[in-house]
């Protein structure tokens, strides 16, 4: 199957963006409300992601694209999901060695780094506008992530040169929220590549796939026990699969065939907002937003609708 980024598609890709952003933005609140590992809660939401996948990657058939496949084209999913696990990994472990701000800033990087290689390798330039948005988008979702802790904005700085805290264990937290934005971008970047020639369910199964076993490979490591899981967080695993990694995630590399990785990208900037959304609403966390996220997540939208303008 070759899709053609030329031919318009039946579905708005705007509109699945949007219902993926849905789906990315019930991940926070699924999570606060889960007792286990992070490792573990991302090694179960994969597993439970890849019964689905398979389903429909059988009853679809999209198993025969795969024939087609060049040797580097699997080299490439299967890095694209072995970045996605670290991605998984790596974001969620800084925030035990550095503060939330340093690692807001640090991690909310990707889409300056996914429009920077769209010029160099994917030939995809934002236009001035575009890059307007980005940089808003990046600031506002600044904002959002470090509206409640204490310095605010101001923190940023000292927070990523360690200051106030010891100083190795910062900057080992700053180096592992850097690395989940650079293994986000490069997931991205290789979605935009291979969905323009591979369809989602193929592609999405290899990449899944990968990530699944990568964090499998990763909880065994760090000695995380999957099982015995109680039936409450294997129905928060279950949740995390369906609304955040095949209704968010699948909605996005389904994007990836029809518009620039910086954009689709961008979508998870907006991750926060309709996660502090639900996180007000939801009767176990109750958590009312405050202006710094109101003001950040304005910014986030404004910057979306700038850098979405030419598609």
């Amino acid at each position: 199957m070759s899709i053609d980024p030329a031919v318009r598609p039946r579905t708005s890709p705007l509109l699945v963006l949007a219902l993926a952003l849905v789906g990315i933005s019930f991940a926070a609140p699924l999570i606060r409300l889960s007792a286990a590992d992070p490792l573990v809660i991302a090694t179960w939401r994969l597993g439970f992601s890849m019964l689905i996948v398979a389903a429909a990657l059988l009853v679809g058939g999209g198993w025969r694209e795969w024939r087609s496949l060049a040797g580097r084209d699997y080299l490439f999913a299967v890095g694209a999901g072995v970045l996605l696990a670290i991605h998984f990994w790596s974001w969620n472990a800084s925030l035990r060695y550095t503060s939330v701000a340093a690692s807001v800033a640090l991690v909310n990087l990707q889409p300056v780094i996914i429009a920077v290689f769209s010029v160099v390798w994917l030939r995809e330039a934002p236009s001035r506008v575009q890059w307007a948005g980005i940089a808003l988008a990046v600031i506002g979702a600044l904002i959002v992530g470090v509206a409640d802790v204490p310095g605010g904005l101001a923190a940023i700085g000292p927070a990523i040169l360690g200051q106030g805290q010891s100083g190795s264990r910062a900057l080992f937290g700053d180096l592992l929220a850097l690395l989940g934005g650079v293994t986000a971008a490069g997931y991205y970047l290789i979605g935009r590549r291979l969905r323009q020639h591979l369809g989602l369910w193929p592609y999405v199964a290899l990449v899944y796939g990968a990530a699944f076993l990568t964090c499998l490979g990763l909880a065994q490591f760090a000695g995380k026990s999957l099982t015995p899981q109680p039936p409450r967080e294997l129905a928060i695993f279950a949740g995390l699969a369906i609304g955040p990694m095949l209704l968010g995630h699948t909605g996005m590399n389904w994007a990836l065939g029809h518009l620039p990785a910086f954009i689709v990208n961008l979508t998870t900037l907006g991750e926060p907002i309709g996660a502090t959304i639900l996180a007000a609403l939801l009767p176990g966390i109750a958590e009312v937003p405050g202006m710094g996220t109101v003001a950040g997540g304005a910014l986030v939208l404004l910057g979306v609708v700038l850098a979405a303008r030419r598609n």
